[in-house]
């Protein structure tokens, strides 16, 4: 099987703008997954449009783009939307005065004041509890949490995945954190915001400033970057640097547009190579 080219159904520049997902599809842990970064640079020199778009809530945008440019990438702050970012909007938006308790690394709450929220001084005065994934969790803020929703606070998670893809292979995420929260309050969380949210495809195209049929949207899960796609109206493509195998992929209902070893694939489709794995069903 080979991939689509772009020179049947659709012409080469029909996709302009390109949705990339961070964990597993660009890096694993503090790792460039071999190919991202050359492919990624190959995008910019064809002009084409790009927005980073992860389900990670407990960093901010400053912090994820020092960690690009770690692995030599230099991404402008506006092309990274974290759910960090996409909730601290979401609550400016709608809850602009209502004082907020974190649960969570510090990079939540960097971004909750960078859309100029109010942190609650004390968990029982918090309107909304925020939960993300804390990778330092200790009892006390476990207990916070749990105190400022018993205190009437609403629930709302950045993401609500069960793993993400460590140093060291697959680590606990944010689902952990949610369950131990509503299994110890029975309450329930009201909003859960990052992909495949509709919110976070909003944001996408937005910044990209494009109509979803010219985009394309790259990751390595199907329930959260292919489902995102399907909803939105945005062409997918499933890079096989994640925990989903090309079989699963193939007998998915969330079948992608394009199945890909690594991001690294991208230009050559784009290019128009004939060589390069595969559209699946085909």
């Amino acid at each position: 099987m080979t991939a689509r080219s772009l020179d049947s159904k659709e012409s080469k520049t029909s996709i302009e703008g390109f949705i990339i997902d961070l964990d597993g599809t660009v890096y694993k842990g503090k790792q460039a997954i071999e190919g991202a970064v050359e492919a990624i640079a190959d995008l910019k020199r064809l002009g084409k449009r790009t927005v980073f778009l992860s389900n990670r809530g407990n960093i901010s945008r400053k912090m994820c783009q020092a960690k690009l440019s770690g692995m030599g990438l230099d991404v402008p702050e506006e092309e990274i939307l974290l759910s960090s970012t996409v909730t601290a909007n979401f609550l400016r938006a709608y809850y602009r005065h209502s004082p907020v308790w974190a649960l969570g690394d510090a990079g939540l709450r960097e971004e909750l004041l960078a859309a100029g929220l109010t942190l609650a001084s004390k968990p029982e005065s918090a309107e909304w509890l925020v939960i993300t994934l804390h990778e330092t969790l200790t009892y006390k803020e476990l207990n916070d949490a749990f105190r400022a929703v018993r205190s009437g606070a609403r629930i709302i998670a950045t993401n609500a995945d069960k793993t993400f893809p460590g140093d060291d292979g697959d680590s606990i995420d944010v689902a952990g954190m949610i369950g131990a929260i509503v299994a110890a309050t029975g309450k329930e969380v009201e909003l859960v915001i990052g992909k495949p949210s509709s919110l976070m495809a909003d944001a996408a195209l937005q910044a990209l400033r494009l109509p979803p049929e010219r985009c394309l949207i790259i990751g390595d899960s199907l329930a959260s970057d292919i489902q995102l796609g399907k909803k939105a109206g945005i062409r997918t493509a499933l890079v096989l640097t994640g925990s989903v195998s090309r079989e699963e992929a193939e007998a998915s209902e969330l079948r992608p547009d394009w199945v890909w070893n690594t991001l690294e694939d991208v230009v050559q489709l784009h290019t128009g190579a004939e060589d390069i794995e595969t559209e699946a069903g085909e």
